[in-house]
């Protein structure tokens, strides 16, 4: 069932935004050379990697340029104009709604992260997680909405993310495994939308 809801709300997401995709898609390509979308390696259900696909925010050189940082602060220099715009509002997630047609993404599950960090799971941690598919959000990218500004204000982002933010990601995507349900996956899409539409007062993005 869960499949299901995925495909249609993702087909009927793709064909009401459609328009505001290729809006999307321009903007970034006027704005910066390089292509509109960006594909990075990320470990999904049962440890297998895929392609995520995102609205590119970055400078392409910089983004793809070997060494580069693999989780982003807010005051990234490689962050281009419309980018911040569209992390900001999240948009440059979009994109996944094709993820999780694929097969590769649910609408919400726990976040796909990249090799690297997956390496870093407990290892009974990492069987649980990657027991179902990942998601376009979940209650982590709820509570850490404004991460990119947590790590901006950090001196050491990378052992930031790390020692503080990864753990706390880690007990939230068990949770979700352990106690997941239709009606449940239904209150996060409505919360991430209220979050989107009505950040914070205090939220710096």
């Amino acid at each position: 069932m869960k499949r299901l809801v995925d495909v249609i709300a993702a087909l009927f997401g793709l064909l009401l935004l459609a328009p505001l995709l290729v809006f999307i898609a321009f903007a970034v390509r006027v704005d910066s050379e390089g292509p509109a979308l960006f594909r990075q390696a990320r470990v999904g259900r049962d440890g297998r990697t895929f392609q995520i696909l995102k609205f590119r925010s970055m400078h392409h050189a910089r983004h793809s340029s070997a060494g580069a940082s693999q989780i982003t602060a807010a005051a990234d220099a490689r962050i281009t104009r419309v980018g911040a715009l569209l992390r900001r509002t999240k948009l440059d997630e979009l994109p996944q709604l094709i993820n999780v047609l694929r097969g590769d993404m649910s609408l919400v599950g726990p976040r796909p992260e990249v090799p690297r960090y997956v390496a870093m799971y407990p290892p009974n941690a990492r069987a649980e997680v990657l027991s179902v598919r990942p998601g376009i959000t979940d209650e982590a990218a709820i509570e850490f909405r404004d991460e990119s500004d947590i790590l901006g204000r950090s001196e050491d982002p990378e052992r930031t993310y790390v020692e503080e933010i990864l753990p706390r990601k880690i007990q939230i995507y068990r949770n979700y495994v352990r106690n997941r349900s239709l009606l449940g996956d239904l209150c996060i899409i409505l919360r991430t939308l209220r979050r989107i539409v009505f950040p914070p007062a205090n939220s710096g993005g």
